[in-house]
């Protein structure tokens, strides 16, 4: 039921004409790499065939503004797993938002979502402070608004995995996490 050929597909009717970028898949690692000579589309590239990867990726693709997406990995600061307490508290203070919207999306999807510390080998740190600011971050979208592209992007998700059902608020609580 979840393939990711079906998001890239989807991702190219929502943005490949208008932003000239491409999802693809098939990568060992996750990574953006913006237009470049011999190369006129800009790639969000996501981890094997992991269909949380490509939304993840995605997200990160929809929190990051024009000069942003001129640079390779939106010019985005990351440690690999084994992080220090510090190095933890700094990824997650810019994942909340990204983390945000693949909730988003998997929901539209109808994909199981749970929030990712991504440091299984690093430093221990209590998970419960950046799992309620993700909670708060999607429920300020539900009350204020999805920004445009992740709207486009969650809006054509449901549509296709969930015949347009719209999303209700109750759906994204601490407790679901």
């Amino acid at each position: 039921m979840h393939d990711c050929q079906d998001l890239v597909r989807l991702f190219a009717i929502c943005f490949e004409t208008e932003y000239s970028t491409e999802l693809v898949g098939g990568a060992d690692e996750p990574e953006y790499l913006p237009a470049s000579e011999g190369r006129p589309l800009h790639r969000i590239v996501f981890t094997r065939d992991y269909f949380r990867s490509a939304l993840h990726e995605v997200a990160h693709w929809c929190v990051a503004g024009p000069q942003r997406r001129q640079l390779p990995d939106f010019g985005y600061w990351y440690a690999p797993d084994g992080r220090s307490a510090a190095q933890q508290q700094a990824f997650e203070s810019v994942e909340v938002r990204p983390q945000a919207l693949e909730w988003l999306f998997c929901a539209a999807a109808g994909h199981p979502f749970r929030v990712s510390l991504d440091n299984l080998s690093g430093e221990a740190t209590d998970a419960e402070p950046f799992k309620r600011n993700v909670v708060a971050q999607v429920q300020r979208y539900l009350r204020d608004g999805v920004p445009a592209r992740p709207a486009r992007f969650a809006e054509e998700l449901s549509r296709f995995y969930r015949g347009g059902e719209q999303l209700s608020a109750d759906a994204f609580e601490l407790a679901r996490l």
